[in-house]
């Protein structure tokens, strides 16, 4: 059976709080000069928490912002516009929990004829047990993980996250570095709805950052095959006081808040390194690179392996193929 790093959400949270002591070599690389002017930048889970925060920052470094959301519509955008004084940011819905939705979603973004420079894959949730969606998929893998496998797959496809001669996309995906030492991918559960409870739950979020980054490089070593065509990198923004708890059992939700509160980094500070992975010429050309916060290093090693990666790239190609009637398969871009 498969695991993940944690299984307490004390210990993990103790555990992320350390990680701010730990040196950061690169945090003075973001300078003023890091901007994304003329650029479309579409961010998923951007109505609170970290999503909200890189909102504002992008805005304010001149960047076109995109906020894809499942709740807060219009409200977010507003509270993003009135921080930033900036006309630049809307708020469109996208419930990654409904694979309808993000249909949808892909489906208007190429009706407006919207081109996306940089995608940031930010939404996740937690939740204090398992949820099955309309699907029959569990929400928290459904979210943390196939739902980003659906949605590249389909704004490749439609054009809309379109490399060309012009043009260099991005791909961030915002993982965990409680990704190491989760267990490999297991197969035999790979899309099967079980019920569990807060400590599984706590286990599958490092486990399933797991899965997201060996994606991560398995679409980065297949879009990128002969030439840099689209950098996919990936960065955990380190301990965040965020709304990620928010369906957590009550008492466990009040003590986590305390903890989030006094000890965590604001949105708006661990917005920065994903920032400076996006706007950064010292990422120019690289691709699957990973970050701690503001230190390059190595994701876990199964994370690498090709055989791994086209393993969980057919699993989920087949996976969604069960559960879609509208998937997609084949070729990554449009012919």
């Amino acid at each position: 059976m498969s695991h993940g790093r944690f299984n307490n959400p004390i210990v993990a949270s103790l555990a992320g709080f350390a990680d701010l002591f730990r040196p950061q070599p690169l945090a003075q690389r973001l300078t003023d000069q890091d901007r994304f002017d003329g650029k479309t930048v579409l961010i998923t889970g951007a109505n609170s928490g970290l999503g909200f925060a890189m909102t504002t920052e992008i805005a304010n470094r001149g960047g076109k912002v995109m906020m894809a959301c499942r709740s807060d519509i219009p409200g977010a955008e507003q509270r993003a516009r009135k921080r930033t004084g900036c006309d630049s940011i809307t708020q469109l819905k996208l419930d990654l929990s409904n694979i309808s939705s993000i249909h949808q979603f892909v489906n208007h973004l190429s009706d407006l004829a919207v081109t996306i420079d940089v995608l940031i894959l930010n939404a996740a949730t937690t939740l204090p047990e398992a949820r099955r969606t309309t699907c029959g998929q569990d929400e928290m893998f459904l979210v943390n993980y196939l739902a980003n496998f659906i949605l590249v797959r389909l704004l490749l496809r439609k054009g809309v996250l379109l490399p060309d001669m012009n043009r260099t996309p991005k791909i961030i995906v915002i993982s965990s570095e409680s990704h190491q030492s989760a267990s490999a991918i297991d197969y035999s559960e790979f899309g099967r709805y079980f019920d569990y409870g807060v400590a599984k739950a706590i286990n599958n979020y490092s486990y399933f950052k797991l899965i997201l980054n060996t994606f991560a490089t398995e679409l980065s070593r297949r879009i990128n095959a002969e030439t840099l065509t689209m950098p996919v990198n990936v960065v955990c923004p380190g301990p965040v006081n965020s709304n990620i708890i928010k369906e957590a059992p009550t008492p466990l939700r009040l003590l986590l808040r305390i903890i989030f509160t006094v000890i965590f980094k604001s949105p708006g500070k661990a917005a920065l390194a994903p920032v400076y992975l996006a706007a950064s010429d010292d990422f120019a050309g690289k691709t699957n690179q990973y970050l701690h916060m503001f230190k390059a290093k190595s994701m876990d090693q199964k994370t690498y392996d090709v055989t791994e990666g086209n393993k969980l790239w057919e699993a989920s190609e087949d996976l969604w193929q069960q559960i879609d009637p509208d998937a997609l398969s084949g070729r990554l871009l449009p012919a």
